[in-house]
């Protein structure tokens, strides 16, 4: 059974919750320390991530095999929730692949930990912390970028259907008396 349209716009606004959730989640750039408190908010926020991604694909698959199996076409609301669903997928997956590469980053600032001291690890221990911030920077962006485009597509609202013209055989025409 397809969901009301007001059901539909709340799935846009839930999933959209559920990304900004993700996002709140990173730390920000000044509480940022390779410790490993930050490798498990990552390993969290890039589980819950995979799973929204996960969800986002699916949700969309499921969608399309029912509008090609249904006799009955999609309602305008139901094909832009749709179409919403499959466009958020892309930020979200390079959301999911910026938290990646944080990770690397973060690999990278704790085997610099483990070797001698020297300027060179120290400019190294700078650019990876900075590629650390930049990449859960990007994530933020990708993620707020997929909660706005849902939210959008939840509060546009579909154009009420047309009312039916009155023929002429069946209005009344004032009568004019001079």
């Amino acid at each position: 059974m397809p969901l009301s349209d007001p059901d539909q716009r709340m799935l846009l606004h839930d999933v959209a919750d559920r990304l900004n959730t993700v996002a709140d989640h990173l730390p920000l750039p000044d509480q940022i320390r390779p410790d490993p408190a930050l490798s498990e908010i990552l390993d969290d926020e890039v589980r819950h991530l995979a799973r929204l991604l996960g969800f986002l694909a699916s949700e969309s698959a499921f969608r399309h095999r029912a509008a090609a199996r249904s006799p009955v076409r999609p309602t305008t609301t139901v094909r832009r929730t749709t179409l919403a669903l499959a466009s958020a997928a892309e930020p979200t997956g390079l959301a999911l692949a910026a938290l990646s590469a944080a990770v690397h980053h973060l690999g990278h600032l704790a085997d610099l930990a483990h070797q001698a001291p020297g300027p060179a690890r120290d400019r190294a221990i700078t650019t990876e912390h900075q590629r650390l911030e930049d990449r859960l920077g990007d994530s933020r962006i990708y993620l707020a970028r997929a909660a706005k485009h849902l939210r959008a597509a939840a509060d546009t609202r579909t154009p009420p259907a047309a009312t039916a013209v009155p023929s002429l055989s069946t209005t009344t025409t004032p009568s004019r008396s001079r």
